[in-house]
């Protein structure tokens, strides 16, 4: 691929594909297709289901394009896409969804912790994985956004509609909520 387009921001790529370079597409693919589909693992739990709700979001994403409003992010408005299509595939199914049992795509986390060392350190093993599936889904999904994703409050807020200080008070309560069922499960922090 020409090492020029990886430079091209997320919104340059889009103003490329809406004047008629659809070839230009395949780059916001090559971006953001893992990510995208580890969050729909996290939402519907099926790695196959997952797979085809990140393939609906960018073929979703691609017939929308032009609601995209240049001046924002890129990244929020796609995930926001995939959340939708993954809250319908839910509804469908009427499962009720945690984050456990992710199998080995949960050991290819690459987290950057900067606060409550101790909770977040420990969040890669597996009995705290275990742990974060008796949590709320509301605290699950805004903490593997911000560790798991990388992504900013304002960010999460715009996927997941919610104000940026609501996003701050999940990410904190989530946290909460975790520690207090590692330790009731005797999960260690270290």
């Amino acid at each position: 691929m020409n090492t020029n387009h990886d430079n091209l921001s997320d919104s340059q790529i889009v103003a490329l594909v809406m004047k008629g370079d659809n070839s230009m597409y395949a780059l916001i693919v090559e971006r953001y297709e893992a990510k995208l589909l580890r969050y729909a693992t996290y939402l519907v739990k099926d790695p196959d289901v997952a797979s085809d709700v990140t393939q609906d979001t960018f073929i979703k994403a691609y017939v929308n394009l032009r609601s995209f409003k240049p001046g924002k992010a890129f990244s929020p408005w796609i995930y926001r896409i995939l959340h939708n299509e993954a809250m319908n595939v839910i509804k469908r199914s009427k499962k009720t969804l945690t984050f456990s049992d992710m199998g080995d795509a949960s050991n290819n986390f690459s987290v950057g912790f900067t606060t409550d060392k101790a909770v977040d350190k420990s969040m890669l093993s597996a009995n705290v994985r275990a742990c974060l599936a008796k949590i709320s889904l509301k605290y699950q999904e805004v903490l593997a956004l911000y560790f798991f994703d990388h992504l900013k409050y304002d960010e999460i807020s715009e996927i997941l509609h919610v104000p940026a200080s609501t996003i701050g008070v999940r990410i904190g309560r989530g946290k909460a909520a975790l520690k207090k069922v590692c330790q009731d499960e005797g999960v260690k922090y270290e």
